[in-house]
């Protein structure tokens, strides 16, 4: 029987391996194993919770205004004494972050074949986003087993010489989890207060954005909201202190801006499936949000998800205020614009990526 081992940190991660987890645990022929690092903490544990996952081991590296530095260095001191007690014949990554890098160079140093869930995601520009761009390039270095969300991904993979026969595309994980989590009888008292507006998910955390970016991103919404009274936000504000601040201090005295605690991943989901626009520098967003048919206005500057850009899900709007403004005055007054964007087909899979991926792993010979 093949040990396979899945080792994540962040809630962003969790919603993309529970699903996975969940399908391999149902393979009699694998035994499954979950290492959490619990680089987010609060968050990760929502998410847990609501796909009924428990780690058998649990690093909880969190610690306050913690650094890449120690989130890096405790992942890596910590892993080796989990690698050594399982002896697992592939270790799952998933994306790009630092769990991710650190976990994928542990099982390096232990020659333990790594497999990397949404591999071949590129901007090639290391600092952008950063630090992610420069850990998915290196677990890609790193890794045996490449689950390639889309072919344009696999392309990325090839062009950088990694074997075709150790690429897959399997469709993105993320777009499992909601038939997990999007109920149509969902129900929630903010609901109720966006009831016949055009309620704008905002979600905005990103390490490179914090600042200024981050504030002109903030100013732009506060002014579409002040403009059109029928517009309404909500935002779960994300745990960093910085983020926290400038949320209050642009939108403190916006009464049609609510700024509310992290949502879990059911709640999350569904108010994305609930709302009219959605405006984030967000990965996953970006995939989870064409299922839904709902337009995204991706702030940041480049993307590692160029094939929605095409599909024409998604629009890049960078952190300059006057863009995203215009930007999303356009799809709040253009309804030819809004119906392209939402009507656009999600090239981001059918939901069956786990399935998918756990039928490689049962057929692949761990020695190859």
């Amino acid at each position: 029987m093949k040990t396979i081992m899945l080792i994540f940190g962040t809630r962003p991660e969790a919603i993309k391996m529970c699903p996975l987890v969940k399908e391999l645990e149902r393979n009699k022929n694998i035994k499954t194993v979950v290492c959490v690092t619990g680089q987010h903490r609060k968050m990760l544990d929502m998410v847990l919770e609501a796909f009924d996952v428990v780690p058998n081991y649990d690093l909880s590296i969190m610690k306050d205004k913690q650094t890449l530095y120690e989130v890096t260095g405790n992942v890596l001191s910590s892993m080796k004494h989990v690698l050594e007690a399982v002896n697992p014949d592939v270790v799952l990554v998933h994306g790009d972050t630092t769990t991710t890098f650190t976990a994928a160079l542990a099982c390096f140093y232990k020659q333990i074949p790594v497999g990397h869930v949404e591999a071949g995601l590129r901007t090639y520009d290391i600092y952008s986003p950063f630090p992610e761009e420069f850990n998915r390039q290196a677990v890609g270095i790193i890794s045996k087993y490449h689950f390639a969300p889309t072919e344009m991904a696999r392309q990325n993979l090839l062009r950088e010489g990694k074997r075709p026969d150790h690429i897959w595309v399997t469709g993105n994980t993320g777009i499992d989890a909601l038939k997990t989590t999007v109920k149509y009888n969902y129900d929630h008292h903010l609901l109720n207060w966006v009831k016949g507006s055009k309620f704008i998910m905002l979600t905005a955390h990103r390490r490179e954005n914090l600042g200024k970016p981050l504030y002109h991103m903030f100013k732009a919404i506060d002014k579409v909201v002040r403009e059109f009274s029928d517009v309404k936000v909500v935002y779960p504000v994300h745990l960093n202190p910085t983020v926290q601040q400038t949320a209050k201090d642009v939108f403190g005295d916006n009464d049609r801006v609510k700024l509310v605690e992290p949502m879990d991943v059911i709640d999350f989901h569904n108010f994305m499936a609930h709302s009219y626009i959605i405006l984030t520098d967000s990965g996953g967003i970006q995939e989870e949000a064409p299922s839904l048919g709902k337009p995204v206005l991706v702030m940041r500057d480049t993307t590692e998800r160029p094939e929605g850009i095409k599909a024409g899900t998604l629009k890049l709007v960078g952190t300059e205020e006057d863009t995203i403004y215009s930007s999303c005055k356009q799809l709040l007054i253009d309804k030819k614009e809004y119906r392209r964007m939402s009507e656009a087909s999600n090239p981001y899979g059918d939901g069956s990526a786990s399935k998918k991926i756990v039928e490689i792993l049962q057929k692949l010979s761990c020695s190859d």
